[in-house]
């Protein structure tokens, strides 16, 4: 009879307790953190059974063996690398199409067509002081839209960096958490809901790191995790307990150099990888940037060095500057302009400097640096672009089926409300049973 009523006792407690996983699941399934729960049973036979037939003994019903949860491990490694690709890929998209932008907003190849269309102008009436003037401003305009490229490639580089040291320091944020819950997976009992909770972190952390750089995860007893930078020979960034602190420095180019304990690595993928390969490529481009300014103003310059002024003198300097961050119009008005060859009378209207400037304008020049930098820049952007797509859809196949392996499934979960209701109210039914047949006993006289 005690043990009737013991199978009665157990099995509601069971069921109770399924109930209640099912609820947690309900309750987590908009939770992308969180992997499904089950409930594992086991046979109850107390020590000492008395056995009724070969092979059986008498039992007293199930017991709460442990909450399993859905691991995946494979899924998870393959959601954190796909995650990690397509974060790279998207921070380093992002930089090439600030610097397109600040290339582009800049107007700096249709400034130096205006330009050279100017000096065209002048051409046909060499000593006109409006055409002059004209030129000038040109001359303004496009020195104002040079530094305008290049104050909009340096602010893209700041922000880059920004990013990338704000990312740093939420990867030491998160290798120092996962350092501690380390800790507590080796205290925490195996097979109990909070044994799970702390995995369901550990993996979320996991996911976060491999947003922040390439990661290979070792697993360890009791669901501990050593991480490591890169591939299996990198080093440690969380071993056991311990975590690395990871740095970033910013170098006099721009760029950012990162060291982990002290000792400089490379980022393998990630964010943090995708905003150094943008820094490298907008620092790239501002170089190409001031080689196009320096070529600028020697061109120029040197014409009007071989040139005469229509007062007879040598003509001046028409820009300053030896880089696209300091270049600038200093010639002071339009008559210092040495259109004439060298030697030429007072007034001439000879326009064989003025020819030459705009033959050395227009082949191989400054206009053509201009339009190979877009060029480049978009060619590259429309590549990436390409690439971030297909790194989009592995991410969103890779997660799609951690999904269907971890996710609550809410038809699946309500069948098992029902299922577990019943299994509840059967064990009430055992026990009321054991009542009733107890009272019976005691009835007979």
């Amino acid at each position: 009879m005690a043990n009737l009523l013991q199978i009665g006792q157990n099995g509601a407690m069971a069921a109770r307790a399924a109930l209640e996983l099912s609820g947690q699941n309900i309750a987590n399934a908009g939770n992308a953190d969180y992997a499904r729960r089950s409930l594992a049973l086991a046979d109850l036979t107390p020590n000492g059974a008395v056995a009724f037939a070969q092979g059986f003994t008498g039992g007293s019903g199930v017991r709460i063996d442990r909450v399993a949860r859905s691991e995946a491990t494979m899924l998870f490694a393959q959601a954190r690398q796909s995650g990690s690709d397509l974060a790279r890929a998207s921070a380093e998209l992002d930089g090439l199409l600030a610097a397109e932008r600040s290339v582009e907003q800049a107007g700096i190849y249709p400034a130096l067509v205006e330009f050279e269309a100017a000096l065209g102008a002048l051409r046909s009436d060499p000593l006109s002081p409006s055409l002059r003037a004209a030129v000038l401003e040109r001359g303004r305009v496009l020195a104002d839209s040079v530094r305008l490229g290049d104050s909009g490639l340096a602010g893209a580089m700041e922000a880059a960096r920004f990013a990338g040291q704000a990312g740093v320091a939420s990867l030491n944020a998160d290798a120092g958490e996962l350092a501690r819950l380390n800790e507590s997976l080796l205290r925490a009992r195996e097979g109990t809901s909070g044994h799970a909770a702390l995995l369901d972190r550990r993996d979320a952390l996991l996911g976060r790191l491999a947003q922040s750089t390439g990661i290979t995860v070792e697993h360890g007893q009791r669901g501990t995790v050593n991480v490591r930078l890169g591939d299996g020979s990198g080093p440690y960034l969380v071993s056991g307990t311990t975590a690395a602190a990871l740095d970033a420095q910013a170098q006099p180019d721009g760029t950012l150099a990162f060291t982990l304990g002290g000792a400089p690595v490379a980022m393998a993928g990630g964010a943090l990888a995708g905003q150094a390969q943008a820094l490298a490529a907008q620092r790239d481009a501002r170089g190409e940037l001031d080689a196009l300014a320096v070529q600028l103003v020697t061109l120029v310059n040197a014409a009007q060095a071989a040139g005469t002024t229509p007062v007879g003198g040598a003509g001046q300097a028409f820009f300053a500057g030896a880089s696209a961050r300091d270049i600038a119009m200093v010639l002071p008005d339009g008559a210092g302009l040495a259109t004439a060859p060298a030697g030429a009378g007072l007034q001439s209207r000879s326009t064989g400097n003025l020819d030459a400037l705009r033959s050395a304008l227009a082949t191989g020049g400054p206009s053509a640096a201009a339009d190979a930098l877009l060029s480049r820049l978009s060619q590259t952007v429309a590549g990436r672009t390409v690439s971030h797509e297909v790194l989009a859809t592995v991410a969103a196949s890779a997660n799609a089926a951690l999904s269907r392996e971890t996710a609550v499934d809410l038809d699946a979960e309500a069948a098992n409300l029902l299922r577990f209701q019943q299994a509840f109210q059967a064990s009430g039914r055992v026990i009321q049973t054991a009542a009733e047949i107890f009272d019976t006993i005691l009835g007979i006289r």
